[in-house]
Parts: structure tokens; sequence; C-alpha cells
């Protein structure tokens, strides 16, 4: 079975509960990587890996352990292009999938708004993480997992 690996340090705690109740659900080994103690019901199919703090160090320790056909949550895209290197799927905390194709574009679009930014340009941050938003990626995920599942 894949495993679902989770960037948890910038990871709602929305999205933490829907993972951990669709991870019970199917029974789907599933590990959030953080670089500070996560609070995580006790479960067969969910743990924490806490690494040492770092830049990027949550980034390494999944890329280190990803391996193809594992889902990837997170809205790190170098972290999202490494995944996908390793023939991992990604999709963001808010439902959005990542792929080769799609990534390119995120990234060129980041490093725009950063120079906007930099010129002093107000542009905003996310969104709210609302209602909307935790349906999206539960739809999302729940996708990803029936496709796993069938796979077995």
């Amino acid at each position: 079975m894949p495993t679902l690996w989770i960037d948890a340090d910038a990871c709602p705690r929305h999205a933490r509960e829907v993972i951990v109740r669709a991870a019970e659900r199917t029974q789907t080994p599933t590990r959030f990587v953080a670089n500070h103690r996560l609070p995580l019901p006790p479960s067969t199919w969910v743990s924490a890996l806490t690494v040492p703090g770092g830049f990027d160090a949550a980034d390494d320790a999944i890329v280190d352990r990803v391996a193809p056909g594992d889902l990837v949550v997170t809205a790190d895209l170098p972290l999202a292009e490494a995944a996908l290197a390793r023939d991992a799927e990604v999709i963001t905390n808010r439902g959005e999938a990542l792929t080769r194709d799609s990534i390119r574009a995120q990234v060129q679009m980041r490093d725009f708004m950063e120079t906007l930014r930099a010129s002093g340009e107000h542009t905003g941050g996310p969104k709210p993480y609302g209602d909307v938003e935790r349906r999206t990626f539960a739809n999302a995920l729940d996708r990803w997992l029936t496709r796993a599942q069938q796979r077995r």
C-alpha cells in the first residue's frame, strides 16, 4: 500500500483532521513529518516523524523516504518537485494536484509574486483556509485513496 507523506510544518489543523480520519478509514500508512512535535491521536496507521530543526529538514526527510506511487501533501514547491521526480503524486493542502506538467508554471508564478513583493507591491497572502478548501482537499484525498486501494 502506498504511504501518505504530510509536510506537517505548514499543514492546517483542519487538513490534518481530514487526513487522520481518511487514513484510519482506509487503513493507509500515513506519516506526518515536521520539525516540532505534533498532537496526533494514537493510531496504527498514523504516525509522526519529528526531524531536527533546520532549513528544509522535514522536506529532506520526506524526499529520502518517499516511494513511487506515494502521495505527498505539501504547498512547498521545491518539495513537490523533488517528490514528483521520485514518481510520487503531490497535492496541496487545498486539494490542488501538482504534476510534472504544472509544477513549472507554479514555480514561475511564485517567483513572479516574490519579485512583485520585493518591489514593494502588496500582493496579499493566501486565502484563509475554510470549508471550501477543506472540502476540496478531502475530495482530492479521497480520489487518491480510492485509486490506491484499487491498486492493492
